[in-house]
């Protein structure tokens, strides 16, 4: 038996997520179907998280368990690409794995990049693809209320409803915001998150950006840990899986 792990980048849009689901296609099952006809065995593949439905990701990380070893690698790629070309899926690399490797349970540090379009035209190629918010975004203010939430904390305010972990402390490490022109780009890394906290934390960051909320009012939405304070998630078309680190 041989472990393989791959780098995946795709585009979420037409997507029902990474998990496979009953009620439409999703990226696992889409990477399953290539991976057998590929290596011409029924395979299982492991991602190292769930991404929701139109999430994005530039390097998720899954592991497969394969009979037989894999000879040649590119000409493995270049099979296993063909079959995904007109799904907007890429396998951008492969390794050989270590038995005790998991591409979930293994990983050490996940990034998330969430993407703003800030400015009044409508968009055309980031369609799909960023957050259009038109109205005037305070930088500074957001940078400020990101701080905030840095550090281990109770992040119940930020997390789904049908969240399933079974607690809502989460260390995150750091929150980053650049912004290029009308682009902002707001990344986060920590161990693990909770089911919508990044699109639920960038919502709120928005709230401040737009000087809704003052950094009291976010401090006090973020430590009241009641789900019903939080502002509403933004889309998730602006979210990527930047990378996994392990």
């Amino acid at each position: 038996m041989f472990i393989y792990q791959i780098i995946i980048e795709y585009d979420g849009t037409k997507f029902v997520g990474w998990q496979i689901q009953k009620n439409g296609p999703s990226v696992q099952e889409a990477i399953q179907k290539a991976l057998n006809k590929t290596l011409k065995q029924k395979v299982t593949l492991y991602g190292s998280g769930r991404t929701d439905s139109g999430v994005h990701a530039l390097a998720q990380s899954a592991h497969f368990i394969s009979k037989t070893k894999i000879i040649n690698k590119f000409s493995f790629l270049n099979t296993v690409n063909f079959f995904l070309n007109k799904k907007k899926i890429s396998i951008l690399e492969m390794n050989y794995k270590q038995k005790n490797f998991h591409a979930r349970y293994s990983a050490k540090k996940r990034f998330y990049t969430y993407f703003i379009v800030n400015r009044m035209a409508p968009l055309s190629l980031d369609e799909n693809k960023a957050w259009h918010i038109k109205s005037h975004l305070n930088t500074e203010l957001m940078k400020k209320a990101a701080k905030l939430l840095e550090g281990t904390k109770d992040f119940s305010t930020f997390r789904s409803s049908s969240c399933a972990a079974e607690s809502p402390i989460r260390s995150l490490d750091k929150v980053k915001i650049l912004k290029q022109g009308n682009k902002i780009a707001i990344t986060f890394k920590s161990k693990s998150f909770l089911q919508q906290q990044v699109r639920s934390m960038v919502g709120c960051l928005k709230f401040v950006a737009e000087e809704k909320w003052n950094l009291k009012k976010f401090k006090f939405v973020m430590d009241s840990k009641k789900r019903i304070n939080c502002a509403p998630p933004a889309p998730a078309h602006g979210l990527y899986l930047l990378r996994i680190d392990y």
